[in-house]
């Protein structure tokens, strides 16, 4: 495809929902459509709507008044087209055709020139796959998880930081009213962004995070040496993904067997089990769940959005696709979906606002 030539264009949010898909949406959009105008076309459902070909032109009014609105209007879904291929089964029954197939036959039967996918880790693997496969593409970074390689900061982080820290703080009260122990779990399966930023924010005394295997021996001692200072509460904060430094020893498939069959709905819930098997002390769990993703984006993640979405249209404008939009020091740049794919943004045991955290008296439960 020649440089400068993108007339119509596709636009999906795929994965997991978070506060900010709207905003970029319409930074995209507005951008496209009354400085380069493009013709926007929108897909539904993620990915499973391209394959369906579920897909119709949006109009201004489509794009405006969205800047504050949660979730998509353009809907979601986890649907992973290459998935099915690892096993050598891509087949679809229904169409007889396997699912890459059919995106690149409803991305010309639309007559798109290109495509912008908002989402997390897999849908910008999925981007990556599809730009090898010749499809125009460009990538923008959402999670609340802020575990994107390559980017700083993904948009949806800063408002379920917001979020999450709000609840902690409302668990303050009620924990020093009943002397307890306060856990509140958090997600974060793979990387403990949130569970760090949120915890740091709220004043959390314990913060257990996927990166730092925890040893319950740690998490007690900390517990009982508040107590002897006269300290009334803690507040433990808990990554879903985190793990004690024995499953951190186990393999991974061995270590996801135990977790899900593991007596407790989830790891919060053990995790308050072992203080009160260990200290006496009364524990109460808050699993706070897809509160995280939900409402309106925070001011920053607005903003952060509608930079990104506008970044995405001048990348159509140029004719520059295989790339994802990303911060770096703080800074609106792009890299190539090659680096983002297949790859997770944890957190160093060494990072700054670890060591923050340890110098106020934050323990990770780390032997």
């Amino acid at each position: 495809m020649a440089k400068n030539k993108v007339k119509r264009f596709g636009i999906l949010t795929s994965g997991g929902d978070c506060p900010g898909l709207n905003a970029a949406i319409r930074g995209v959009a507005k951008a496209a459509s009354s400085r380069f105008g493009m013709e926007v076309i929108g897909i539904s459902n993620g990915y499973r709507g391209l394959i369906n070909g579920d897909a119709r032109p949006l109009s201004q009014e489509d794009f405006s008044g969205i800047l504050t609105l949660g979730g998509t209007i353009l809907g979601s879904s986890r649907e992973k087209p290459f998935k099915a291929c690892d096993d050598g089964n891509c087949s679809d029954a229904r169409a007889g055709q396997d699912k890459p197939e059919r995106i690149f036959e409803n991305v010309e039967r639309l007559g798109l020139d290109a495509l912008v996918v908002l989402g997390g880790n897999g849908t910008n693997t999925t981007a990556h796959l599809l730009a090898k496969a010749g499809l125009a593409v460009i990538g923008l970074p959402k999670t609340i998880d802020n575990d994107i390689w390559g980017t700083e900061l993904s948009f949806g982080f800063h408002s379920a930081v917001d979020i999450a820290a709000e609840s902690i703080d409302r668990l303050h009260s009620t924990a020093s009213s009943h002397n307890r122990a306060m856990v509140i779990e958090l997600m974060g399966h793979k990387a403990g962004w949130l569970a760090l930023y949120a915890g740091i924010a709220g004043g959390g005394d314990i913060i257990l995070i996927p990166e730092l295997p925890y040893s319950i021996k740690s998490v007690t001692a900390s517990l009982e040496r508040r107590q002897a200072e006269g300290k009334r509460f803690s507040i433990v904060v808990v990554a879903e993904g985190a793990m004690s430094e024995e499953e951190a020893l186990l393999p991974k498939k061995e270590r996801k067997r135990r977790r899900e069959t593991m007596p407790y709905p989830s790891i919060g819930y053990r995790v308050a089990a072992e203080i009160e098997a260990a200290t006496g002390m009364e524990a109460r769990v808050t699993v706070l769940g897809y509160l995280q993703r939900g409402g309106t984006p925070s001011p920053y993640d607005r903003v952060l959005a509608t930079a990104f979405g506008t970044a995405a249209a001048e990348l159509l404008e140029r004719g520059s696709f295989g790339r994802m939009v990303a911060m770096q020091d703080g800074r609106i740049t792009t890299i190539a979906l090659s680096e983002v794919a297949d790859r997770v943004k944890t957190v160093p045991a060494d990072h700054p606002l670890v060591d923050t955290a340890r110098l106020v008296g934050t323990c990770f439960g780390d032997s």
